[in-house]
């Protein structure tokens, strides 16, 4: 019985402090991603990107506040990403999931507020970028600080982060469920109680300080009075398979832009100058590119804003342009571009597709919103995530049902094409793969160098057949490595050799045998494949540079590896 009671209040304990872990890191997050927001919308009137700050200015003041605020700016942003402390690269959620599927430690807090700083630049001068992915990282920077709290709380720091993401983007979307689920769906990757418990509330954090205290509308609302027809739904999964295409298309265009970018010779720092100036150039003849786009995404998406050619000429240049000044180098998101390329193709599929069909039809919005979770879904990889968007958005059952056909089709296409996310894809870019388990990716991230012991003795090739014989017997084995000058690995030998062997000979005079061998890169995932069917003590592991013999890695070892992880993320999904 009082192991019982021990056992509640421990359990009361870590609920409680959890709770505390979400409502500290759930404010201080939500109050930075309000201050975010504005900074951005106050850059962009005072920077004349915003186009009711561009009504009625002077052509010639247009064009040169345009061009000069987006070079400008471009250089800026390299130049603070370049001194930053990050190796000049942005952060974002590739870089949140890195940390929390790996336990790998984040760049320091200084790197992010940089990058954060960097990504409010981009958005303010009017980069085609978004800024849902710098606050998921703005989010983990404050789970980061979270970290410090003294609670004493196992895990603190990927419930911290978690509590962080989660609060960032319901303050930002004004969609606390959807916030929730995109944690679990797309950072964390299971579900706990621990987790979900912390994180709901910093979600709902989120949602008062938007919602209650600063009366922030829903990033997207929509009115439905009337109803969805039959024939529409094979239409909704035709439009979702488009979506499909149009992801892969965009990510692969993405990849290609930044491939460019890193072929060309020109100084890191002045890449993204030379987007802002091509953007710039783009924005002169179509507008509607400069800046995320949240007033064309709200005109998209209603009936009689734009013509099929005008939807037509927005979509393509905001694609290219978004794919510019990511690939380039500004800082910044993919989610909000996707949500706008998204209403903007679906737009222009109602005009094309239902109304020539259909004499009876739901209207272009229904089409808009199921085309902006369609694409965006699988670039981000939370399908979960998208169809409650949608439901949050409209309060509506059934155009929530049109929305979860087209995101469940657009999956069906992009995945096997690409990946399950851009996120995904980065990580594997760094040797990461999540897409066979988080054991996996975990083992796999750990390499052979780190595990090394010293289990086997080790001669040099000039000693006798008698040196080898009592190294052998001091370590107990009959397995001995041998090494040349400067300790090259040359192969194994063996006890039973000796026999044979006068005791005045050298070891070089043996048969060695080479064995198989890693160097200090081998994951412990391959090690433990290549394991299964060997036979011996250890396996040397040498340095895959110099040759030099680094020592072994015994079999125990890898096993021992591979049930701790196994044991650790268990306990972290159910472990209340």
């Amino acid at each position: 019985m009082s192991s019982f009671s021990d056992r509640s209040r421990q359990t009361l304990q870590r609920t409680l402090t959890i709770s505390i872990v979400g409502l500290v890191v759930g404010l201080a997050t939500a109050f930075a991603t309000i201050g975010f927001i504005e900074i951005v919308g106050g850059l962009n009137r005072l920077l004349l990107v915003d186009p009711a700050a561009r009504i009625g200015q002077d052509a010639l003041i247009l064009v040169l506040t345009t061009v000069g605020v987006l070079t400008l700016g471009g250089l800026l942003v390299g130049l603070i990403l370049r001194f930053g402390g990050n190796d000049g690269a942005q952060l974002g959620p590739a870089d949140t999931l890195y940390a929390v599927q790996l336990k790998e430690r984040l760049p320091p807090p200084s790197a992010g507020a940089w990058s954060t700083l960097a990504a409010m630049l981009s958005l303010g001068c009017g980069a085609s970028v978004g800024q849902y992915g710098p606050l998921v990282y703005l989010g983990t920077l404050f789970g980061q600080l979270g970290n410090r709290l003294p609670l004493g709380l196992r895990d603190i720091r990927s419930i911290a982060i978690a509590c962080g993401v989660a609060a960032a983007i319901s303050t930002g979307f004004n969609a606390p469920i959807a916030a929730l689920i995109f944690t679990h769906e797309v950072i964390l990757r299971h579900y706990s109680l621990r987790m979900f418990t912390a994180v709901t509330i910093a979600s709902a954090c989120g949602y008062v300080v938007a919602d209650v205290i600063f009366d922030y509308p829903p990033l997207f609302l929509i009115e439905f009075d009337g109803r969805l027809h039959g024939p529409e739904f094979p239409l909704f999964a035709l439009e979702g398979l488009a979506c499909g295409l149009l992801a892969v298309v965009f990510m692969r265009l993405l990849h290609r832009a930044t491939r460019l970018a890193a072929q060309m010779s020109l100084p890191a720092a002045l890449k993204p100058m030379l987007a802002g100036f091509v953007t710039a150039l783009i924005a002169l003849q179509v507008p509607e590119v400069l800046g995320a786009g949240q007033d064309v995404l709200r005109q998209a998406s209603q009936t009689g804003n734009f013509g099929a050619d005008t939807l037509l000429v927005i979509l393509l240049t905001k694609l290219l342009v978004t794919v510019i000044c990511i690939g380039f180098g500004f800082a910044g998101g993919v989610i909000f571009p996707t949500l706008l390329i998204g209403v903007l193709f679906g737009a222009l599929f109602a005009q094309w597709v239902p109304a020539l069909l259909l004499s009876e039809w739901s209207g272009l919005p229904v089409y808009a919103l199921c085309g902006m979770v369609a694409l965006m879904s699988p670039v981000i990889g939370a399908p979960m995530t998208a169809v409650l968007l949608v439901f949050e958005f409209t309060h509506n059952y059934e155009i929530t049902i049109a929305a979860m056909l087209a995101v469940v089709f657009a999956n069906l296409v992009a995945a096997p094409w690409y990946s399950r996310s851009l996120y995904d894809y980065q990580l594997a870019e760094r040797g990461v793969d999540l897409s066979q388990g988080r054991e996996r990716a975990y083992l796999m991230h750990r390499q052979a160098g780190d595990y090394l012991r010293q289990t086997l003795p080790v001669i040099d090739s000039s000693a006798s057949m008698a040196e080898l014989q009592q190294a052998l017997d001091r370590a107990d084995t009959g397995t001995a490595v041998v090494v040349g000058e400067h300790g090259r690995y040359l192969g194994l030998a063996y006890q039973h050799q000796l026999g044979a062997s006068d005791d005045t000979h050298q070891v070089a005079s043996l048969e060695l045998d080479p064995g198989r061998v890693f160097d200090e890169r081998t994951s412990l995932w391959q090690a433990m494949h290549a394991m299964r069917d060997y036979v011996g003590e250890a396996v040397p592991v040498i340095d895959s540079s110099s040759g030099r013999y680094l020592g072994a890695l015994p079999e125990a070892v890898v096993i021992g590896a591979y049930l701790d992880a196994g044991q650790e993320l268990r306990r972290e999904e159910h472990e209340v």
